[in-house]
């Protein structure tokens, strides 16, 4: 009899078991369910409230780095904020184009010193480059959207020219200090470079003629 009742109960305990690894699994399942995946309409309008908070964030590093005397970091950043208004500007295009509205939630930008602003934003752009606008451009060729193909295609080059210019800029931030230079920004795809020296940008092949210079 009481090997019975222990069988009896070892039955009892497999079977609620099974019943809250079946509630959970539905759960899950259902929670899965519920998350609709992200379209390239959704990505774009991300991606525009992200360049348009990258754009106030480096405008405030700018302001940070003439304070403490690193002007050619300042410089890199005001072009950094156009390259990033290039990029919601043409996210925007699209953005209305699908039927959407451009959007965005300004954040306080944190400021720190010159150096960890430099950091923060090399962390910033290798996301956007190796990460974020890997996953859009994947989205937008399954959706067949040559255009939104071709933005995230640009987004993504630059973002990686940005964020090897943001080391380049640590390495020799201490020695840059009380120099002055000039960037040149591509109004197409937001490529920076520090002279011009092709005929057409390498990103996006517009005559660089046209890149505007920033102080």
């Amino acid at each position: 009899m009481l090997k019975r009742n222990g069988v009896l109960k070892s039955i009892a305990v497999v079977m609620l078991f099974s019943l809250a690894l079946c509630a959970y699994v539905s759960g899950a399942c259902a929670q899965e369910a519920a998350a609709p995946s992200k379209t390239t309409l959704d990505n774009l309008i991300a991606a525009y409230n992200g360049e348009k908070n990258a754009n106030a964030r480096y405008l405030a590093f700018a302001e940070k780095a003439n304070e403490e005397g690193y002007d050619i970091a300042a410089s890199m950043f005001r072009a950094a904020a156009l390259a990033e208004q290039v990029h919601f500007d043409r996210h925007a295009e699209i953005i209305k184009k699908l039927g959407g509205t451009p959007a965005a939630v300004i954040e306080t930008p944190v400021v720190n010193s010159t150096k960890e602003n430099l950091e923060a934003a090399f962390k910033g752009e290798t996301y956007e480059s190796e990460v974020m606008y890997k996953e859009f451009l994947a989205q937008a060729k399954k959706e067949n959207l040559p255009e939104a193909v071709d933005v995230f295609e640009d987004a993504q080059a630059a973002e990686g020219v940005h964020a090897k210019m943001y080391t380049r800029m640590l390495v020799t931030l201490e020695s840059s200090k009380g120099l002055t230079k000039v960037f040149y920004v591509c109004p197409v795809c937001g490529n920076i470079v520090d002279a011009i020296t092709t005929a057409m940008c390498p990103i996006c092949s517009v005559d660089t003629r046209k890149f505007k210079m920033v102080k």
